[in-house]
């Protein structure tokens, strides 16, 4: 998108840097403000998105944006963790950090699109779930825990996207897919480089060892077999990127459709997680 060009000048210079320096700048590469996020992907890559709300508890997550749409002419359900642009619609989205309403709104999206059979597409960028007091007391581990047990038998093809940050259980929450693929600068962890720093040394100021230590980049988690596939960012923003994102997920989706056995493939494929440590 306009703007993100700047931003991403110095990609080169990133991928020829190694540790805490190149882990860290990815991290402060995609918590930019100017980089696309869930929803410029869905109304750029999708057709005739139709956004649905509430969790049909408590209220509305704009944290959270899903709904149905056509991926070249067949139905899917997409599902974004939005963080939103400018600093009126980052408040507003609480800055892509979910409630648990968001997380219960994405679940129901999942079961009516297992009810009708369209396969499920997420969009993943977020720092964690909100851990504010009221979002506890609404059972945000709970609602985070129900969205990994439902996903692991879902009965329709599930591709996760990490687009941005992948933070922790808030990211996972979306991330228990068929396939699970990232942008070449995003980021996956447990949780954030300042938690981290905060947590072993006392001192966010070392977020950036901190960054090399959790493995978080795109090539780390390829390597761990976290991720099938990294995406390239080549254009970020513009009309070539977001075709080449449609093609892939047509063709992946293609295949999926067809596999009688998904939910079993799908529970071997996170039980081989960690296998190669």
């Amino acid at each position: 998108m306009a703007g993100y060009k700047e931003i991403c000048a110095k990609e080169g210079s990133i991928k020829a840097m190694s540790g805490a320096g190149m882990a860290y700048d990815r991290v402060k590469l995609v918590r930019s403000g100017k980089r696309p996020t869930g929803v410029d992907y869905i109304h750029a890559i999708f057709k005739g998105f139709i956004e649905f709300h509430g969790d049909r508890r408590y209220r509305d997550d704009p944290a959270v944006v899903g709904g149905i749409a056509r991926l070249n002419g067949s139905p899917v359900t997409v599902i974004a963790i939005e963080k939103g642009h400018t600093a009126r619609e980052r408040a507003w989205r609480n800055f892509g950090a979910p409630h648990p309403e968001g997380y219960r709104k994405a679940l129901r999206l999942m079961k009516q699109a297992e009810k009708f059979g369209r396969p499920v597409i997420c969009l993943i960028d977020t720092s964690g779930a909100y851990c504010g007091v009221g979002a506890e007391e609404r059972g945000q581990g709970q609602a985070i825990a129900e969205n990994l047990m439902e996903l692991s038998t879902l009965c329709v093809p599930v591709i996760s996207i990490l687009i941005g940050e992948g933070g922790s259980g808030g990211a996972l929450a979306l991330g228990v897919a068929d396939r699970v693929w990232m942008l070449q600068n995003a980021v996956y962890s447990v949780i954030s480089p300042e938690g981290c720093a905060s947590i072993l040394w006392k001192d966010a100021s070392k977020a950036e060892a901190a960054a090399a230590s959790l493995k978080l980049t795109a090539e780390d988690a390829k390597g761990l077999g976290i991720v099938e596939r990294i995406l390239s960012e080549k254009d970020i923003g513009k009309k070539e990127f977001y075709d080449r994102i449609r093609t892939l997920l047509a063709e992946e989706l293609s295949t999926l459709s067809g596999d009688l056995d998904l939910v079993g493939k799908r529970y071997e494929r996170f039980r081989k997680l960690g296998g190669c440590l």
